[in-house]
């Protein structure tokens, strides 16, 4: 059940940096999603170092740095992804 929450909040958070993020990004959804879990375990990552991981209620902090880590993670890996692609528009 682990690896299945992972791969839907990985598609949440893809999804929403997606949106977020001014432009059109050109990274397929398959690595939308791994961006979105890359950029969750980032936010986790810092919510630990910061003490915030794990709160009574709802963890606000600690689901806006998973958001804050998948849109720099979705950003970057968009840019990574068209420079590997030689930056190719889609018609």
């Amino acid at each position: 059940m682990g690896w299945l929450w992972a791969i839907i909040v990985g598609l949440v958070l893809g999804l929403i940096a997606k949106a977020i993020l001014p432009g059109k990004q050109r990274i397929p959804l398959w690595l939308t999603v791994i961006f979105g879990m890359i950029g969750s375990v980032l936010g986790n990552a810092v919510a630990t170092w910061l003490g915030v991981n794990d709160t009574k209620g709802i963890d606000w902090t600690r689901h806006v740095l998973q958001l804050i880590g998948a849109i720099v993670v979705v950003g970057v890996g968009d840019m990574l992804w068209a420079s590997l692609r030689g930056n190719k528009q889609r018609t």
